[in-house]
């Protein structure tokens, strides 16, 4: 009798969930070409990482707008750059929206951060305060000392280790503690991590590196809290770094161009990234390749629309795979080759989409480009670089909603001789 009764609710509950399955899917018509899904997990079990590889191989085959489903949720991938404008132009107050992911409700107040918030007032007040309070051009000038400071830091502490002949340095690290640092004091005012830290109070500094454990620790998207102000910058010149190292002839590129409008009489400085348009074509060209956050953050339909003769529905999800994007033979020439001459060509920049497109595109991306010029000119002037060995910097990705290269970056670095600036150091 038990065995009946066990039977008797497991095919009630099949043809309950079977019957919601359908009838969910089949009033969604004319919905953009997909795999097969499953009942229940739609497309869930289908989902490998890292995702912006597996969204690439899917629109290689159902084309570059498909659409997925997570669990009774519909999801629609964008991989074409045509396609991504439409949506961030036409459709921008549409897609201004975002879905309310259970890990905002605890780590990003309910959803209610600039980043997770829904388009309305609340996100129009926060988008307000940080864009003219902490990142405007205006704040960002007056944080200026703060940027150049902990440049410094980075680059007196190289100095240290390689004045008087090539030494081994891991940089990861060392660009995290600068970003991270640079973050901190413009919220803060004090430098948290580090061994030269401004936090002499070891229960504050105790109680600090616990929270900080604890975010990272949650892992996926509660990263996001440091991702906009940290890990986009020193990712960026982590890439950078291993790029340049693995062509060298970039490199002394970059090197000459310095050495010509700049020279050794004066350290670079944001005033003079204008000048140096072979650096900006080369950051420009990093985060190409190696766009921070290969996936956009995800939008929320507010009402039914189409787009390229397909329906989109109200509540759908809307990814971006600028990765995909900006790897696209359609769209570049020789996309998987590290060529900043690309750059050189007018409105080119224009096709990137590192920092998002539309209302909702990323606020800190002036912080950002400022941070990673600057510390990439100094490194290139003052130091000489090369691999450890003869075999090129291992380029393999890491997991994460940055992605940060797997194998952290060590190579040998040496002070360049002569150096006629003695102020610095």
């Amino acid at each position: 009798m038990t065995a009946f009764f066990i039977t008797l609710i497991s095919l009630v509950f099949l043809i309950i969930t079977l019957k919601l399955f359908f009838h969910t899917t089949t009033k969604f018509k004319n919905l953009p070409p997909g795999p097969p899904f499953l009942p229940v997990i739609g497309n869930l079990h289908q989902l490998k990482q890292p995702l912006h590889h597996t969204f690439q191989t899917l629109s290689q085959k159902y084309g570059q707008i498909f659409s997925l489903w997570f669990g009774y949720q519909p999801v629609v991938v964008v991989s074409s750059s045509k396609i991504a404008q439409e949506c961030f132009t036409k459709h921008d107050i549409v897609l201004a929206n975002r879905p309310d992911f259970l890990v905002g409700k605890y780590i990003s107040y309910n959803n209610t951060t600039v980043a997770l918030a829904s388009y309305g007032d609340h996100w129009r007040n926060l988008r307000r305060i940080v864009t003219t309070e902490l990142l405007s051009s205006h704040r960002l000038n007056s944080f200026l000392e703060i940027r150049r400071d902990e440049i410094m830091r980075l680059i007196k502490k190289l100095t240290q280790v390689s004045y008087n002949d090539f030494s081994e340095v891991e940089l990861t690290s060392m660009f995290s503690e600068m970003t991270f640092n640079t973050i901190m004091r413009m919220v803060s005012g004090k430098r948290y991590y580090g061994d030269d830290s401004d936090v002499t109070d070891i229960e504050e500094a105790r109680l600090f590196r616990n929270i900080i454990k604890e975010i990272l620790g949650l892992g996926g998207a509660s990263n996001v809290m440091l991702v906009a102000g940290t890990d986009t910058s020193s990712v960026t010149l982590e890439w950078a770094m291993s790029n340049l190292l693995n062509n060298p002839n970039i490199l002394k590129k970059a090197k000459d161009e310095i050495d010509t409008h700049i020279g050794q009489d004066h350290l670079v400085d944001e005033c003079d990234i204008s000048k140096l348009s072979y650096l900006q074509s080369i950051v420009y060209e990093t985060l190409r390749l190696h766009p921070a956050a290969p996936l956009l953050m995800p939008h929320l339909s507010s009402e039914e629309f189409t787009i390229e003769k397909y329906n989109i529905p109200q509540s759908t999800i809307l990814m971006v795979n600028s990765w995909a994007i900006h790897r696209d033979p359609n769209l570049w020439t020789d996309p998987i080759c590290f060529k900043p001459e690309r750059f050189e060509k007018e409105g080119e920049t224009n096709k990137l989409l590192s920092f998002g497109m539309g209302r909702r595109a990323c606020p800190g991306t002036n912080l950002a480009q400022r941070t990673v010029s600057l510390t990439l000119g100094l490194l290139i002037q003052c130091f000489e670089w090369k691999r450890i060995g003869k075999e090129k910097i291992d380029m393999t990705e890491g997991n994460g909603v940055t992605v940060a290269k797997k194998i952290p970056l060590r190579v040998m670095c040496k002070l360049c001789h002569p150096l006629k600036i003695k102020d610095v150091f």
